[in-house]
């Protein structure tokens, strides 16, 4: 009996990500699917809805409920210099390599609501090149894509994010980097000059540009392998020759088709520089 309604209840769940692309053109059909139902248990609880199918009418005839579970599927958890020693590897191995270039295109997969791109954007400027930066922020969630443009985070988290940068070989103080107010940091407007925020979708839009490093961190572990396959192949055929791909730590190239195309550059933080 316990089989059968969990194969019900896979059934159901596929029919809520099969109804919300046919009718919304999100795809979600091709999520991990532990994680995917978990998100959904806890979107219904929030919501006080006791039945998938229940849900799946919900979020078909109104909009705002479909945005808040977009929100719950989509949000992944970030901070500033989240994992220091990435940023720290990608100060001392990447940033060498950089220098090279005349001009600097670099595009955060799956940007969330902006921590990371914000991270990136101070130690560009610390190490002198973000003037030939340009920051491609991406991500199919418009809400995260908002809040990353407006730059505002809590202030109780500037402590925890202070330590980070340090260890992340920060080199000066972090509070130069924003403005206090309201129990809210407010960064500095020189961090956005040259980040463009975009809504794309990894797993239905196209490469839109040519790209030196692609950073996509904690977001290919939450879609099946058939889709990371895909957006492999989105991310080869984005980046340059000797271009950068960066991702999460739980994440890896091994045992995809892209394996012997890259270069590690840092096994342990996940650096790879893709061939010629």
């Amino acid at each position: 009996m316990l089989s059968q309604l969990s194969t019900l209840e896979d059934i159901e769940v596929q029919l809520l990500f099969d109804g919300i692309y046919r009718y919304y053109g999100y795809d979600f059909r091709n999520y991990a699917a532990s994680s995917r139902r978990r998100r959904v248990q806890k979107f219904m609880h929030s919501e006080r809805i006791e039945t998938i199918s229940a849900l799946q009418e919900k979020v078909l005839h109104d909009r705002p409920s479909l945005d808040r579970l977009l929100l719950s599927l989509t949000v992944n958890v970030t901070s500033m210099f989240r994992d220091p020693s990435f940023f720290l590897a990608f100060r001392n191995i990447v940033l060498p390599m950089l220098r090279t270039y005349p001009f600097i295109r670099i595009w955060h997969a799956g940007c969330s609501t902006g921590e990371e791109v914000y991270s990136m954007a101070i130690l560009l400027q610390e190490e002198g090149i973000y003037h030939r930066c340009r920051i491609y922020a991406t991500d199919t969630n418009e809400k995260a894509l908002q809040a990353a443009k407006n730059g505002i985070f809590s202030l109780s988290a500037m402590q925890e994010y202070t330590q980070q940068y340090l260890k992340a070989g920060g080199k000066k103080s972090f509070s130069d980097y924003y403005t206090a107010a309201y129990e809210h940091a407010i960064f500095r407007a020189n961090l956005r000059e040259n980040i463009i925020f975009s809504q794309h979708n990894l797993v239905t839009d196209r490469s839109f540009n040519e790209f030196n490093v692609i950073l996509c961190r904690n977001v290919l572990i939450y879609f099946d392998r058939a889709l990371q396959d895909r957006v492999h192949d989105l991310f080869y055929q984005s980046l340059c020759p000797f271009g950068i791909l960066a991702l999460g730590r739980q994440e890896s190239l091994r045992f995809t088709a892209f394996h012997d195309l890259y270069e590690p550059l840092s096994s342990s933080e996940k650096l790879y520089r893709r061939g010629n």
